[in-house]
């Protein structure tokens, strides 16, 4: 029997008794055959982020042989803005690893998510799924690394005021029923996200809660454990995805929009990541910080004002990058602290058995918890193109450990206060600055632009998509504009308010 497999929430890896990267077709019919499954669904991510869906009823077994064999036509054009309607015909074809049973579906339905190709049986060049896959590839190849990468979550669900047991305004970190009314809700998004494939630490509640009118507004979060990079982008968009069946279905409005309102806590997607060798996590080395993770920081400061591009893609976006609510607003890096732009969380590196301590009774075991450390960065939020954010990243630490001064420049961004306190305004003063709109994020990308394209990841079609995507807003001035215009915040907030 294969490890763990019998513990594994998916009902195909305990079914199959193989963990999924390692699914057949053979397994997938197999599955469908035994388990009476009718209906199968294509899914693959468009444009605008969000998966879409084509239905098959299973007509027998050369039927669904050719489906999982052949894949089926869509039309490229009407999911992306880049490609033109007289040649749009794609294929999309199933990663049969992505396997998992639809929660949702009376009938018994399974569903695959899809990479795109081309007509000549190539992968599109410009699809984010291949983004992604060239960006690992590139940097296993350059420098020997791979590249693990987990989300967190964060999100609003909108309910009707209810009378009883209101939280504090602003005071709902990780509180309890009855004062977190989205428990019951994020509980089972969690065991459907984890029977879909999703490697999921933990989930709670958030510090934003708050009401309007006769609305309340309450933030959670689910975050995810570290996973190899093309999984890490699969399990977040289709968390999404059940995180919006699930409000729709309990009557319940979900949004993971960046702002909601004048100051309240905004929804950011930060994005742990780790660089890998042989299994072993090379973030850190000898008990401490490694080069190579610090070189890895300095790529990610040095491409920060253009991979907004890719993880802050509309307005209230850049009202969420503000001093004073736990987001960033400057171009730099610090341990264990919430007001820079990148962050090394606790790592469980000190000698002491905590374990022990609160439990006598154990024994005086050492453990090595070195794999536990990552690298967070913080900009993104639930407006992001997961695919390209997480590529972005990875060519980002493609670029620090390639480029001269990168330990230089790590050292020369550290920061060990809270930038947002007075007495360090100063300091302030010495950092760059992240864009303050869609517009100076556009013109960020593209004068970033060939560090992005260099060996061939990202097509010059993708970046001029994003850049004429985000100057579209022309929201040079916005946040200047509105202010604290709070009626103004909402207005936007609806406009934009099913981001990503």
């Amino acid at each position: 029997m294969n490890e763990n497999t019998n513990l594994h929430p998916n009902p195909l890896v305990q079914y199959l008794n193989k963990p999924s990267r390692d699914f057949t077709k053979a397994d997938i019919i197999r599955y469908i055959e035994d388990n009476n499954i009718s209906m199968v669904n294509f899914r693959y991510v468009g444009g605008d982020g969000r998966l879409k869906t084509l239905n098959f009823v299973i007509n027998g077994i050369q039927h669904l042989d050719t489906i999982l064999s052949a894949g089926e036509r869509v039309d490229g054009s009407s999911l992306f803005r880049h490609i033109e309607a007289g040649a749009s015909d794609l294929y999309v074809i199933p990663r049969y690893r992505t396997a998992f049973l639809n929660p949702f579906s009376e009938t018994p339905t399974l569903d695959i998510l899809c990479s795109y190709y081309t007509k000549e049986g190539t992968p599109l060049e410009s699809a984010p799924e291949y983004i992604l896959e060239k960006s690992h590839r590139v940097l296993k190849e350059r420098t020997g690394y791979s590249f693990e990468a987990m989300g967190e979550l964060e999100y609003y669900l909108i309910r009707p005021r209810s009378e009883l047991f209101h939280p504090d305004d602003q005071r709902g970190y990780h509180e309890s029923t009855p004062f977190c009314k989205g428990a019951a809700l994020r509980r089972l998004a969690m065991l459907y996200i984890a029977q879909a494939g999703g490697y999921i630490k933990y989930g709670h509640s958030e510090v934003g809660n708050f009401t309007v009118g006769d609305w309340e507004y309450e933030q959670n979060e689910i975050e995810f454990m570290p996973v190899a990079l093309e999984d890490a982008a699969d399990q977040l968009v289709v968390a999404k995805w059940i995180l919006r069946n699930l409000a729709h279905r309990h009557n319940m409005n979900l949004t993971f929009a960046p702002k909601i309102t004048v100051g309240k806590a905004g929804s950011g997607m930060h994005v742990h990541t780790r660089l890998m060798k042989n299994g072993r996590n090379m973030m850190i080395e000898d008990g401490r910080l490694s080069d190579a993770a610090k070189k890895a920081i300095a790529g990610y400061l040095d491409l920060a004002p253009s991979l907004t591009a890719f993880g802050n893609l509309n307005p209230t976006s850049y009202f969420r990058l503000v001093p004073h609510q736990e987001a960033p607003t400057n171009i730099c890096w610090g341990d264990r602290n919430r007001s820079v732009l990148v962050r090394v969380p606790l790592g469980w590196l000190g000698k002491a058995n905590m374990a022990k301590d609160v439990n006598p009774l154990e024994p005086d075991t050492e453990y090595d918890f070195s794999q536990k450390q990552t690298v967070e960065f913080r900009a993104p939020d639930g407006s992001a193109d997961v695919y390209m954010l997480l590529a972005g990243l990875v060519v980002a630490a493609r670029h620090g450990l390639e480029m001269e001064g990168a330990l230089a420049l790590a050292a020369k961004s550290y920061v060990d206060v809270n930038i947002f306190h007075e007495e360090h305004k100063e300091k302030v003063k010495s950092l760059k600055q992240l864009p303050l709109s869609c517009w100076d994020s556009a013109i960020q990308l593209e004068a970033q632009a060939e560090i992005y394209k260099q060996y061939g990841v990202f097509p010059q079609s993708v970046i001029d998509g994003f850049t004429r995507r985000l100057k579209s807003f022309n929201d040079q001035s916005l946040r200047q504009e509105i202010g604290d215009n709070k009626e103004a915040i909402l207005g936007l907030v609806d406009q934009y308010f099913h981001c990503g």
